[in-house]
Parts: structure tokens; sequence; C-alpha cells
């Protein structure tokens, strides 16, 4: 990079990550969509799901795991039901292929299941969800993540994803309340991250390869586990996302793509389902006021700071400043 700025536009970082995408051999049409979901989330500062994701998109294309031409079948199977099969592309360009038929599903009944299978996910949920909500659309949404990590209280190994669970509401006069959680202690994403950087993570975030807890990334990822948030609570989650998310979609359970998986592989061929809400159907057209009003208590009771705030003030200065500059970055241009 040119004198080594300390910031990037969005535009710019978009049509870096496009080139790189493009180069793989994925179409200009999916290149465009991943490059502005990981230029989103690195403008928002969810750097885990960011720039950081670009090397594992383009290691599955330049492997040819994964097909960066794919264009999604649409079967509606119900006024409301969607089923969507990526044919082993990834799952944001199939999702926005789909973008018409869901419309006319909530247009037509105020709801739209979305069950995909057959795609690669490799992002956070939240900008799926995000732009539900910003057309006034509650939404959920739920991933069998791909990577077998999580070992339950009980397990002698992993059997579960990191199960990543998200959830995004309009609120009147305001911005949309956005957020999603893995149902692990922590993201698989975020402990790679720690790992880089020679940290150690709390106890109880996981396990090494004989079962006893440790605070070193590197034998969690390398043999060991990560435990689910709560205990059996989370652990239970984890299996309610995994029979929706893998078993009702008709995607692979986590286990299942574990196991076909290449060695090395970064991005898993599994199952998302979202719900998609009209919140004003049916007459009710105080929902977006209501939520607006609870949001307000829940600040006025010292929960000042709500799912979303932060990467809205990341945004905020993104677009004045631009996006810092990360050393992932710049390696994109080396």
């Amino acid at each position: 990079m040119t004198n080594e700025p300390d910031r990037i536009s969005f535009d710019d970082l978009v049509s870096a990550i496009e080139a790189k995408l493009i180069g793989a051999g994925a179409s200009p049409a999916v290149a465009e969509v991943l490059a502005t979901n990981c230029a989103t989330c690195e403008r928002d500062g969810t750097l885990s799901h960011g720039v950081f994701r670009v090397a594992g998109y383009l290691d599955s294309l330049n492997r040819g795991w994964a097909d960066g031409t794919a264009e999604a079948s649409i079967d509606v199977v119900g006024p409301s039901y969607i089923r969507i099969d990526g044919h082993n592309g990834f799952a944001q360009p199939a999702l926005a292929e789909a973008g018409p038929t869901i419309d006319q599903a909530l247009d037509d009944t105020g709801v739209a299941v979305i069950a995909l299978r057959n795609t690669h996910h490799f992002s956070a949920l939240w900008p799926d969800l995000e732009a539900f909500a910003r057309d006034g659309r509650v939404a959920m949404g739920m991933i069998a993540s791909g990577k077998l990590a999580v070992v339950p209280e009980g397990a002698t190994r992993p059997v579960f994803s990191t199960n990543p669970f998200g959830f995004a509401t309009p609120v009147a006069e305001a911005d949309p309340i956005v957020f999603d959680f893995s149902t692990s202690s922590m993201s698989h994403g975020d402990l790679q991250l720690l790992r880089a950087e020679g940290q150690d993570v709390p106890v109880g975030t996981g396990v090494d390869s004989t079962g006893a807890d440790t605070t070193d990334p590197n034998a969690i990822l390398d043999g060991g586990g990560i435990r689910p948030i709560g205990g059996h609570k989370g652990a239970l989650l984890s299996f309610m996302i995994e029979t929706l998310a893998a078993g009702l979609t008709g995607g692979a359970f986590t286990y299942e793509v574990d196991a076909e998986a290449p060695e090395g592989a970064h991005t898993f061929r599994t199952g998302q389902l979202f719900i998609v809400i009209d919140p004003e159907r049916g007459g009710n057209d105080a929902y977006l006021a209501r939520v607006r009003e609870f949001v307000d208590m829940l600040r006025d009771a010292g929960m000042d700071r709500q799912p979303g705030d932060r990467r809205y003030a990341n945004r905020a200065e993104a677009a004045e400043r631009g996006i810092p500059v990360t050393d992932t970055i710049r390696a994109m241009f080396d």
C-alpha cells in the first residue's frame, strides 16, 4: 500500500477483497457479496469475522472445496417455507439470490422460514440478520457451523460445533438491536486470534486432549475442545441448532461435515436456518414503539450498552475516518 496509510475506505477494502476472491475463481457476483460481508465485519470491529476470514475463503476456492460460481436452487415448498440448495457455494450469495422469494413470502403471509443446505457459511450471522431488521422484520438465524470443536461435560471428544445463533429486531427511531453468539464459551475465530497473539484464555473456556481444563488456546485447538456456554444449557442449545440447521434443512450434521472436509479446510458445507417475521402483520403496528420503550427501560436500569452499540459506533467512525488498517489488511496488498 502506498505510504502505508493507517486507514482505508470501506469501498476500497471491498474492492481489494473482491479482486482476491475473483482471482481465486469466484464469480463477480459471489465475490461482491462475500467481500461486502468481510468488509462490513471489519468496519464494524468484528475482526474475527472480517478480513481475517479472507484467507479461508481463498483456500476453499483454490483447492476446489467450495464452488465460487455456484448459483442456488430456490424451492418454495409452502406459502412461508423456502428451501435453498447452494450447490456447494457460499451461504450469503445464496441468501441474496433468494431475496425476492423471501420478500414475496413475507408479503403474502408475514413469515418466511428459510432452510439453506449444501452451503458454506464462514462469517458472523449479524450482517445477514441486520439486513432483515433494517427492512422492519424480526429475524433469527442458526448454523450447524461444521467443525467439531465443542466438548460438553461428560463427552470424551468434541461432538458439536460452535453452533452460532443470532437475533435481530427493528426499534422505533433507532438502530436495530442485533446480536449473535456461539453456543460455545468462545468462538473458534476469537480463539484462533488469541492463539496468534500468544494470549491465554480464562479457565473454563476449554479442555486439552486429556479432558483437563486449560488456559492455552493451542491445547484447546490442537486435540482438545471448547466448553459450551452455561454447561448443559449451552449443550442443549447446540442440540437444538444441530437438529434445526442440519436435520430440518437437509444439511449435514457437524459430525458428518467434519468427516468429509479435506484436511485443513476452513469452510464447511453445512446447513443454516433463518426465520423472518413481519412484526406489524395482523395490525400490530405498535411493535416497534413497544420495543423502543423496552430498550429505553433497560438503558434506564443501567444496561446502557445494548447489542450492536459498539458496532454502530465503529461504523460511524469508519464512515468519517476510514477503517483502521491492520497487519491482516496490509498483507492483502503485499
